[in-house]
């Protein structure tokens, strides 16, 4: 009978389980270094500029019965709500 070696296995699951734990741990995350500030206004630059991107492709791919109907969706959507009283 073989000897049990906790350091050693044969088992491929177990190697691989190793092997990717060694590559995260010697991974860093390169947003660490950069201030919370900073960070986030780069990334609402980012969204930002996808929103306006996004707003003009979906504009020249409409029809303008369906911009009418989404004007018209928007709309509702605004003026239906009710106020919430307060007691």
């Amino acid at each position: 009978m073989r000897k049990r070696n906790s350091r050693r296995t044969d088992d491929p699951n177990v190697l691989a389980h190793r092997m990717v734990q060694v590559i995260i741990d010697s991974q860093t995350d390169p947003a660490k270094d950069i201030p919370k500030n900073v960070l986030h206004d780069i990334m609402s630059k980012m969204g930002r500029k996808g929103g306006r991107i996004g707003g003009k492709r979906r504009l020249e791919t409409m029809t303008p019965e369906e911009r009418s109907a989404a004007a018209l969706k928007a709309a509702k959507a605004r003026w239906d709500t009710k106020p919430k009283r307060s007691r």
